[in-house]
């Protein structure tokens, strides 16, 4: 008899846990946030690329679709149209320069969009501004060269892209692993204002990014192995509702296939990470290739009903225009509303 009362008591408390875990973390059980999504702009306006069997060598220069639009990645009149378009954050790659200066560019080398080669550090950023941007780009495996002959002086380096858009905000991309370019991105960002601090995001490899937070722990930032940390304390935790310092004052970006499984997912994840100052950024797939995002109007289709944090887009101009924002003519190549 007492061993059934026993048996009865544990049945009782664990599924008044069972019940407290559910609407702790259930967004059933919490009011709408009532806002539209947020759209993040990978490299402003871009040409795109079928992203199968890309590696970290891949010339994607050589295999993009055929164009609809006159834009160039990570270049000023890009970053004009994605914002134009309806972005509220253009993501950005800076690479050094011979001179010690942040060059807004992506690959590890010249040679597959430019007319040149070597890497940035072979250049100042005044050689860099006399490059061809659009010299590699193919959509036809180099029957013709549509932008080749109109990227010269499109490179900008990063000082320009923050003066040019004052109040702006802006993902920054470190592309390699090197501490010291941490140390260097440090140094010249601390030359601007809090406020102006305030707008900016830097993500990329842990040890830059360590040593970028070492420097500036009011700086928002982001690299792998600080996510991992965030969403294993999350995981362990969570539950209760405890946000872990490893996810104060960051940004998440989260593959979609992986979002489902995060407690509170979506509503109350978003509302608790809001109140600890940490962006949620969706991304495509299952983290495996972070450039993947919601492109299309099926690809909208995937998020929770009613989502409202940030999405992250190749084609700003598509995903603006089904969310009702504003954008570009695409044909005509200039920003309408």
């Amino acid at each position: 008899m007492l061993g059934k009362i026993i048996r009865r008591k544990r049945t009782w408390l664990l599924l008044a846990f069972l019940v407290f875990v559910y609407i702790n973390n259930s967004s059933h059980f919490t009011a709408s946030r009532g806002d539209e999504p947020k759209l993040l702009a990978h490299r402003g306006l871009a040409q795109t690329f079928p992203m199968e069997g890309i590696d970290n060598d891949t010339c994607t220069a050589e295999r993009i679709y055929e164009p609809e639009h006159a834009y160039l990645e990570n270049t000023i009149a890009s970053m004009e149209a994605a914002f134009a378009a309806g972005a509220d954050m253009v993501e950005l790659d800076v690479k050094l320069t011979k001179d010690g200066q942040f060059a807004v560019f992506h690959d590890w080398t010249l040679d597959c969009r430019t007319n040149a080669s070597g890497t940035t550090k072979d250049y100042t950023m005044a050689e860099l501004k006399m490059l061809d941007m659009g010299y590699g780009y193919t959509a036809d495996q180099g029957k013709t060269y549509p932008f080749r002959g109109k990227g010269s002086g499109l490179m900008p380096s990063l000082p320009e892209v923050l003066e040019h858009f004052p109040g702006k905000t802006f993902l920054i991309h470190i592309k390699s692993n090197d501490p010291e370019e941490g140390t260097q991105l440090a140094d010249f960002l601390s030359t601007r204002s809090s406020e102006e601090r305030s707008l900016l995001t830097v993500y990329g490899g842990d040890e830059p990014i360590r040593t970028l937070q070492e420097q500036l722990p009011d700086l928002r930032v982001m690299s792998k192995a600080a996510l991992k940390r965030c969403l294993l304390s999350y995981e362990a935790s969570g539950w209760t509702g405890y946000i872990p310092a490893a996810c104060r004052n960051t940004e998440l970006h989260i593959p979609e296939k992986i979002a489902p499984w995060i407690w509170g997912w979506p509503d109350k994840f978003l509302n608790r990470m809001d109140s600890v100052d940490t962006r949620v950024v969706v991304v495509g797939g299952d983290g495996s290739d972070f450039s993947s995002g919601f492109d299309t109007a099926e690809d909208l289709k995937r998020l929770p009903a009613g989502y409202s944090g940030w999405i992250w887009t190749n084609r700003i101009d598509k995903i603006s225009a089904e969310l009702g924002k504003d954008r570009i003519d695409v044909e005509n190549g200039y920003p309408y509303t």
